[in-house]
Parts: structure tokens; sequence; C-alpha cells
């Protein structure tokens, strides 16, 4: 099986059918991490304050075990912590005990227990917890699983939604049901009672057969004001699937902006952890390149850095351009897209090239189709170079957002790239003249 990436996992998670199924894609994404933590879900009954059942990530399975002890046994500082959610919380040198608190398999010579509560609308309804072996270097499992952790409590809480919608759906069904038939057995009963009184019979009894339509009559009116009410219960119920569901759609819309940013985070390590590894400046550039390529899903793109004289901007990396246009190739600051760019050091965003065919500056031979970004890269003050974003693949069009994105990883490519002194080096390797 390929390693657990965290868009992988955001996949399994989408695709899961059930809590098992999204806790067993974050056990296999755990085991890239530290095949030897043990991982496990305990759901919380709030009515009664109880730790109900604890299921745990056995290989490729789950494995359910009931608990059925009072909340009250975690200690009250670490027990506010973990009803906050948000964070785990490190039970330290007590690690042991609250393992087998929670039934956890003994990992060795001991570990570390770090439990994360998962509070629903106000309410803790869950604990993740993480049973890892000591470490004498390192970070701990706990804090370099956080984004995984992240994703499946989005997908938690999606379950939680779902089995909150339909609880309402079959409570309205019930209370449906349940009218109509009270209704229907007090109608057929009353006139069963008045097709009895009104048959022949010795002293024909008109008050009683006067009574009974009168029965009648208020079982009627009941019966209605029970299905009015019936009425009023339904609204309110498919009042609360539809804000269920409104919530459903922000909770998918945070789901992607946390992915996105996650594999923004794990672009940004990955450059850095380049940066640190190499001495090759065309792997550097490539690199850096890519960052804002893939984060940005941008087909053609583009770092121009500043030559030494500082007149010019020369091509230190591309992908997708024209084939004519080489490396080094020199553009005059103040001169087309990227040169004006540089010169006022103010980004450049054109949504659509179709609606901007006029724009003055379209002709430039780096930009010929597509919605693009033009970014200054600047950094302590100084300009580095620019980065160009072209054709836009998944979401067609950059937007405004995108500039803000933009911004960070230029940040971060401007910082690299002057620690590295990326310009002068690559000038002497591409021979810019």
């Amino acid at each position: 099986m390929p390693p657990r990436t965290l868009a992988s996992l955001a996949h399994a998670l989408t695709i899961a059918g059930n809590r098992d199924a999204a806790l067993e894609a974050l056990g296999e994404a755990l085991a890239e991490v530290d095949r030897y933590a043990h991982l496990g879900l305990v759901r919380f009954d709030g009515r009664r304050s109880m730790l109900v059942d604890r299921t745990l990530v056995v290989g490729s399975r789950t494995d359910t075990l009931p608990l059925e002890t009072t909340f009250d046994h975690i200690p009250t500082r670490e027990r506010m912590a973990v009803s906050a959610g948000g964070q785990f919380v490190d039970f330290g040198d007590s690690s042991e005990e609250f393992a087998r608190l929670f039934q956890l398999p003994p990992i060795g010579e001991g570990g570390w227990l770090s439990v994360r509560g998962l509070p629903y609308e106000g309410e803790l309804s869950a604990l993740l917890v993480l049973y890892e072996s000591r470490k004498m270097f390192g970070a701990k499992t706990a804090e370099r699983f956080l984004p995984a952790i992240a994703l499946f409590e989005l997908a938690y809480f999606r379950f939680l939604e779902r089995e909150a919608r339909e609880d309402a759906v079959r409570t309205l069904e019930d209370v449906t049901q349940r009218v109509h038939v009270a209704y229907e057995q007090r109608l057929t009963d009353l006139e069963a009672r008045l097709t009895q009184a009104a048959t022949p019979a010795k002293g024909d009894d008109s008050a009683q057969v006067v009574s009974l339509e009168r029965e009648l009559a208020q079982a009627n009116e009941d019966a209605r004001r029970a299905l009015k009410r019936a009425g009023a219960v339904e609204a309110t119920i498919a009042s609360a699937v539809e804000q269920l569901e409104k919530a459903h759609v922000e909770l998918h819309r945070r789901s992607e902006v946390l992915r996105q940013k996650t594999r923004t985070i794990y672009l940004i390590d990955r450059v850095l952890s380049l940066d640190t590894s190499t001495d090759d400046p065309r792997q550097l550039a490539d690199g850096l390149l890519a960052l804002a390529c893939d984060d940005m899903h941008a087909q053609r793109c583009s770092i121009m850095l500043r030559t030494p004289d500082g007149e010019s901007l020369y091509l230190a990396a591309a992908k997708g351009i024209a084939p004519g246009i080489a490396e080094g190739i020199r553009v005059s600051i103040g001169h087309g897209v990227a040169g004006r760019v540089a010169m006022s050091r103010e980004p450049m965003l054109v949504r659509d090239v179709t609606e901007a065919k006029h724009h003055p500056l379209l002709q430039d031979q780096f930009f010929t189709t597509g919605s693009f970004i033009s970014f200054p890269l600047v950094y302590h003050d100084e300009l580095i170079g620019v980065v160009n974003l072209a054709n836009r693949a998944q979401y067609g069009i950059f937007v405004e957002e995108d500039v803000d994105r933009v911004r960070m990883l230029g940040l971060v490519i401007a910082l690299v790239a002057s620690h590295a002194r990326l310009a002068e080096r690559l000038v002497e390797v591409l021979s810019v003249e």
C-alpha cells in the first residue's frame, strides 16, 4: 500500500461510510508516522458523564470494548482541558495509569498518553486517545500527527451531523404515525358505537345517539388539533434539518479550506527541507517554482530573479511556457508585465485575458492566454524578483483571495532565495549575459 499522505487521507475520510471506517483511515495514516503507537476513539455520554466504550484501531480493522466508567476518574485539570477540545492533553508520568483506564495495550517500558476531546455543539461527544512510546529525541507523534487529526475531526463531525439529521427525520415519522393511528382508532370506535346506537331497539335512546355524535365531533376536532400540532412539529424539524444541511455545507467549505492550508504547509515544509539539504541552485529554484505552481494549480508559471546590476530580471525557473523561451533570458525592469510589477512592487491580477484584451501589457511574451497573477518578491525592502502564475487548471480563474495566498508563498520564496543567494549563484550557472 502506498504511503498515506494528507491528500489521500482527506479522500479516504470523504468516502468513509461510518466512524469506524474513518478511524481505520486515520490509523493507516498513523502507521506511516509511528507504527508502534496505539490510536483509539472513546465515546462519551454527557447525560450520564460516562465513558461508554473504546474503539481501537488494530491493523486494518477496529476493536471495540465497553468502558462504562465515569469521566471524573480523570483529574480536574486534564478533564477541563479535554472537555475544551482543540488540542492534545499530555498525561505525562501518569500516562500508564490512564492508558489502563482506556484499556489501551501496553507499550514496552511505558509510553506517553495524549488525549484530545471532540466537542460537538458545545458538548463533549468523544475522546481521541493516542498512546506512543517514549522518545529520547525528536517531536512526539501527537505533535507531528496534528494535521491528520484535524482532518479526522471534520469527518467525525460530519457523521454526527448526519446522525442528528436521521434522528430528526425518524422522530418526525414516529410522531406523525402515532397521531394518525390514534386518530383512526378513536374514529373507528366512535363510528362503531354510533352505528350500534342507531340500530332499532327497544326504547330507542335518541339522547345516546346525540351524545355519541357530539363525541364524534369532538374526536374530529381533537384529531384536527393533533394534526395541526404534528404539522408544527414537522415544520420545526424540517427547519432543523435545513439548518443541519447548511451547517454541513459550511463544514465542507471549512474542510476544503483546511485541506488547502494543510497542503500549503506541507509544500512549504518540503521547500524548507530542500533548502537545508541541497547546494544545487537550479534544484532549489525548481523547488521554489513547484511550491507556487502546485499550491495555486497553475499550468504556466515562472520565477524571475533580479540581476546583480539591478536593472533587469532573468528567467530562473519556468514551467509550461513557450518552447522558444529559455532560462536566463533577461527582461528590463519597467518593461512587460514582470518588469512593470518589479518596478511598482505591486501585484497584478488579470481574471480573464479575453475580457481584458485591451490591457497594455498583454502582449508580453510570458503571458499569452488565461487568467494570471504576477507578484513581486521582496525581502527586507529589497527586490528579489517576480513570480508569475497563469492558466489555472482546477478552478479556472484567479481571484483576489488568491493574491493573498500568493503573498504568503512569495514571502517564503523571497526568504529562501535571499538566504541562499540564489539570484547571484544562478547568474553564473545559467550564464546570464
